[in-house]
């Protein structure tokens, strides 16, 4: 397997992990209401962002989860769901740097989340 390395193979993992989230019993409902034609080019925008120094992205992705209401169960799933697409996927350098950045990314929306409650 090889290392995400640019934007097409951030496309794949966008793509393959939002097609395991929307299937997902507990966290699926969350996705529902999006029109994944418009907000799967965001996720690339911002993973492309986060991984590969692209500019683009300038959306506070933490404010846009602020009024879910997402527990620790759902970030769970949430963070086992992309940690499996990037083991089935790829491996290396970056794709560590995906799994950290998306566990901080959760650990900061529910922290934020609870915070404000």
């Amino acid at each position: 397997m090889n290392d995400i390395t640019n934007r097409r193979d951030i496309h794949l993992l966008v793509d393959l992990f939002y097609t395991k989230v929307l299937k997902d019993e507990l966290i699926g409902g969350f996705f529902t209401h999006l029109n994944f034609k418009d907000h799967l080019p965001k996720m690339i925008e911002f993973w492309s962002f986060v991984l590969l120094d692209e500019p683009g992205y300038q959306t506070n992705v933490v404010g846009k989860h602020l009024q879910m209401k997402i527990e620790q169960q759902h970030m769970d799933r949430w963070i086992a769901l992309f940690k499996a697409t990037l083991k089935e996927n790829f491996e290396g350098e970056k794709a560590n740097t995906a799994l950290q950045r998306a566990e901080w990314i959760a650990w900061t929306i529910l922290h934020k989340i609870h915070e404000k409650s």
